[in-house]
């Protein structure tokens, strides 16, 4: 299948919203908490180049919690039609964005022109939330821990609670974002 394949074949961002069940209320909450800044310039530049958005995710994802209101709202800007694939009915498209060439990390953003060619991908975080996820995960016991599941569910609690309120973290994937596209 071709990139405009997935695309025609994926969902808006609004039915994907509309049957979130794990992290809506959160979406939401970001969505409606977040203002991009006014990139007049960069908002105008990417509307001439009438790009397309195909956004591999789940709903029970923190990183897509986060980072897919944020890109909604560059969409918006510039006219960026976005449709949402789950990871995990699509591996196939999946398997060809790993993180690392291993890991079925999401969310991952492709980023296509009119002709279906794909010219970015942006994903699963920007650096500088991934060196706070690192932050946090160096404090987890060993996986072998009696306490590692009772802790791993406290860094999780803290992941989400962190991304539904950090602005900083949204200004920093909006950024990561913006040098993504700035360029192509």
């Amino acid at each position: 299948m071709t990139l405009n394949d997935w695309f025609e074949k994926a969902m808006t961002h609004q039915e994907y919203i509309e049957e979130m069940e794990t992290h809506k209320e959160n979406l939401l909450h970001i969505y409606n908490s977040f203002t991009a800044p006014e990139d007049t310039d960069f908002f105008n530049n990417l509307k001439d180049k009438k790009l397309r958005v195909i956004v591999l995710t789940e709903d029970w994802c923190g990183d897509a919690m986060m980072n897919t209101p944020i890109l909604l709202h560059l969409a918006e800007k510039t006219n960026m039609e976005v449709r949402m694939l789950l990871r995990d009915q699509n591996l196939e498209l999946m398997d060809q964005y790993l993180t690392k060439g291993k890991s079925r990390s999401i969310p991952i953003f492709i980023f296509i022109d009119t002709d279906g060619n794909e010219v970015a991908k942006w994903g699963p975080r920007a650096e500088y939330v991934q060196q706070f996820v690192d932050e946090i995960r160096a404090d987890l016991p060993d996986k072998e821990a009696e306490n590692y599941k009772e802790k791993f569910n406290e860094m999780i609690q803290t992941m989400t609670e962190s991304f539904r309120q950090e602005e900083k973290l949204w200004n920093e994937v909006y950024t990561s974002l913006k040098n993504t596209l700035m360029n192509i």
